[in-house]
């Protein structure tokens, strides 16, 4: 892949790649450097996007494979649950507005069973199209809308 080429994909899907790898793992420092491996991976790859998806839809799908080979890495070496997940400033600002509500849903996001808590995820705070959920699943379009919906009726129904 040529230089401008590399900045173009890397200034237009930065954020949009970032914060659904945010989504996943929820810690900064891990977000980023996944984000980045994620940018490495697509420069280095050649001629491997085959446009058959977008290219943010390429994107989010090395990164959901990187975090889950960083997660299981992890499981492999350290058993203990690390705790480096501690909330910045800005975040708990920010939750501070409807701290209840979202306590609330995000306690029922960690019990609700895959891929309806991913899927729900990926929509709301990743802000992937039902197309490109499907696409990082593997799934059709109407797969994702489907789940999308069961997963808003099972959060509705635990609320």
């Amino acid at each position: 892949m040529d230089r401008e080429l590399s900045e173009k994909l890397y200034e237009t899907y930065y954020m949009r790649v970032y914060s659904y790898v945010m989504t996943l793992c929820g810690n900064r420092e891990q977000a980023e450097e996944i984000t980045q491996e994620t940018f490495f991976r697509a420069m280095n790859s050649g001629k491997r996007f085959e446009k058959r998806s977008e290219e943010s839809t390429w994107l989010c799908a090395i990164a959901k494979n990187l975090f889950t080979d960083e997660m299981r890495r992890r499981r492999r070496s350290d058993p203990l649950p690390e705790d480096d997940t501690i909330p910045s400033e800005e975040d708990i600002e920010g939750a501070a507005v409807n701290a209840d509500q979202t306590l609330r849903i995000h306690m029922i996001l960690h019990t609700l069973e895959e891929p309806f808590r991913e899927v729900f995820e990926l929509r709301v705070f990743g802000e992937l199209s039902f197309r490109d959920i499907g696409t990082v699943f593997g799934k059709t379009e109407n797969w994702a809308r489907v789940t999308f919906h069961r997963a808003r009726q099972k959060i509705r129904e635990r609320m």
